[in-house]
């Protein structure tokens, strides 16, 4: 995770400095001595994890946290307790660390910090293959809705794909590894280096060869395990 150290005391931000290179998982790509440096980093630069002191002279932690549109996980780091419940009130804030911060209670609030990233990254995967339920093509100028379950073959032809699907065929100029990019996972799988098949669609499988209406799709070598893997076999 790509951190960034805000507090105005040195000595702090050297502690923290010294537990965030003890820690693999952390890449501390800068420190600022006030909030408002770190705003202006912030505009244009995006970080996973913030360490932020509360005290701090004309600009706060609690003030600089209700600046941020987009907030990324915060750790605060104080020596004064008694801004803890407020802290917790704000979902992105993972912990409340008590200085001098020593090296056990740094890496339990760390670890906290990457299973948010790792729940919010689930998340966000299942919510986008939940979503993508079709794309557009640009044909002849025109841009044309495909609806993904209805596609059964996708084929490669020099710099033009053939998109299959129950309605009609579509020849689009674009590659294999592009469409590939905008194809759930759930659905499609790649069996040879000219051919996406839609797994749901098959008919037959024999050899190395797949059946899908009324095209026989070869299936290479490399990707045959993978399509194996797929199948519900009895």
């Amino acid at each position: 995770m790509n951190c960034i150290i805000i507090d105005d005391e040195k000595m702090a931000r050297v502690i923290i400095r010294t537990l965030c290179n003890q820690i693999k998982s952390l890449n501390l790509i800068e420190e600022f001595t006030n909030a408002i440096e770190a705003i202006k980093f912030l505009n244009e630069n995006q970080v996973d994890l913030i360490f932020l002191d509360i005290h701090m002279p004309n600009f706060s932690g609690l003030d600089f946290i209700k600046t941020l549109k987009d907030p990324p996980k915060i750790i605060f780091t104080t020596s004064d307790p008694k801004f803890a419940i407020e802290a917790f009130e704000y979902d992105f804030i993972v912990d409340y660390l008590l200085k001098p911060v020593e090296l056990p209670r740094f890496e339990k609030a760390v670890k906290k910090a990457e299973k948010r990233q790792m729940i919010q990254s689930q998340l966000n995967s299942k919510v986008t293959t939940e979503i993508k339920n079709d794309f557009y093509v640009n044909i002849d100028r025109r841009l044309i809705k495909i609806d993904l379950s209805s596609i059964y073959l996708i084929e490669a032809k020099g710099d033009y794909i053939n998109i299959k699907t129950e309605d009609s065929n579509y020849t689009v100029h674009s590659t294999l590894k592009k469409i590939e990019e905008k194809l759930p996972t759930s659905l499609f799988l790649k069996v040879h280096r000219s051919y996406i098949i839609n797994v749901k669609k098959i008919i037959d499988i024999e050899d190395n060869s797949v059946l899908i209406k009324k095209d026989v799709v070869p299936v290479s070598r490399s990707n045959r395990p993978e399509l194996m893997k797929r199948l519900d076999l009895l």
